[in-house]
């Protein structure tokens, strides 16, 4: 998954949620047709079964429309309130979830996680005792990519507490806040010191905090809480060049790092949300303006890939909180806000 916004507030933005493609941001007022137009390619170039397309404008959600299907070989169409797994996209929600913490005087970004979590230890003990909550949220802990997702995934079973005993036996290959390698489990670290500040789950409290007061009508913190829904688009993956369905991932300990089942009328609601500064509809705020712009402050340096370089004009990427931040010569050189994978 991908979304985009400018950080000047360019007040169009295009969300696309779709099984295996991205949410992406333009910044200008396509035509009802063009999007027709690019639904359609998506669907075809990266052989995806279904997308639903929302356009925001000053504040508005001004056009949601499905295109393709639900699952492949199916007729059931996929329209503006079918349920998708927007993945990582909820580490967005998770940073924000903190943000509202640190609004409150309850935690400071930087923070130690050992004073929230005291049973949190890295595989240094001078890493332990320096980690703050930034770190958990920016991807420069020294772990190497991906690192521990087998605890998880495909279809591995572990509790949260044995993830964040397990954070101590990987070795890390690079030194302490020296270089970006995206992680999961330490987001699921950060859902925890949600819970623990909060004293309310990860779950509940992004559903009372942030899905509840945006109006995210359809929208649940975890894939449990929208299971058998007539409604909801089915996995596809691609093995061997054939288009076929895969799993539902379940209910599991690294939820706040990607377990959010949404519609596009809900992620439009969200991204209405940032593009207002973290304002909420009804003129108050879901975050400070303080708090809003350090979410998508840059921290971390990201490599640029050539495909990037060379297809996306992408000559500046950055790990934010919860958010990458570029710079890019396609957007004019403005900077930009997204995230990917799915």
């Amino acid at each position: 998954m991908d979304g985009r916004c400018s950080t000047r507030r360019v007040p169009v933005w295009l969300v696309l949620i779709g099984l295996l493609g991205p949410v992406t941001v333009l910044a200008q007022e396509p035509t009802e047709a063009e999007i027709d137009r690019l639904a359609a390619r998506v669907l075809d170039t990266f052989q995806t079964p279904g997308m639903a397309i929302g356009v925001v404008h000053a504040g508005e959600l001004v056009y949601a429309k499905g295109h393709g299907v639900l699952e492949i070989g199916k007729p059931d169409p996929v329209d503006a309130d079918t349920i998708f797994q927007i993945a990582s996209l909820t580490k967005a929600f998770t940073a924000a979830a903190l943000g509202i913490l640190v609004d409150e005087g309850k935690l400071h970004w930087d923070d130690r996680v050992i004073d929230y979590l005291p049973e949190f230890r890295m595989y240094d003990p001078w890493v332990t005792r320096e980690f703050t909550i930034r770190d958990l949220l920016t991807h420069r802990s020294g772990l190497g990519l991906g690192a521990g997702d087998l605890l998880f995934w495909p279809q591995a079973v572990s509790t949260r507490e044995e993830i964040i005993r397990a954070m101590r036996y990987l070795k890390p290959e690079t030194s302490f806040r020296t270089e970006y390698a995206y992680d999961n489990l330490l987001y699921a670290i950060a859902g925890e010191v949600v819970g623990a500040v909060s004293g309310v789950a990860w779950e509940d409290f992004v559903e009372s905090r942030i899905i509840e007061p945006l109006g995210m009508t359809g929208c649940r913190s975890l894939p449990g809480r929208v299971e058998g829904h007539p409604n909801r688009a089915i996995p596809h993956v691609v093995g061997n060049g054939e288009l076929r369905t895969s799993f539902f991932k379940g209910d599991g300990p690294t939820a706040a790092a990607g377990s959010i089942n949404c519609n596009v009328s809900g992620i439009a609601k969200w991204a209405a949300m940032h593009l207002a500064g973290g304002v909420l509809p009804n003129g108050r705020r879901l975050l400070s303006e303080d708090t809003h712009k350090e979410l998508w402050k840059p921290v971390t340096l990201m490599p640029v890939s050539d495909r990037d370089r060379d297809h996306g004009r992408t000559h500046f990427a950055a790990y934010a909180l919860g958010w990458e931040s570029r710079i890019s010569s396609a957007t004019s050189t403005w900077a930009t806000v997204a995230h990917s994978r799915g």
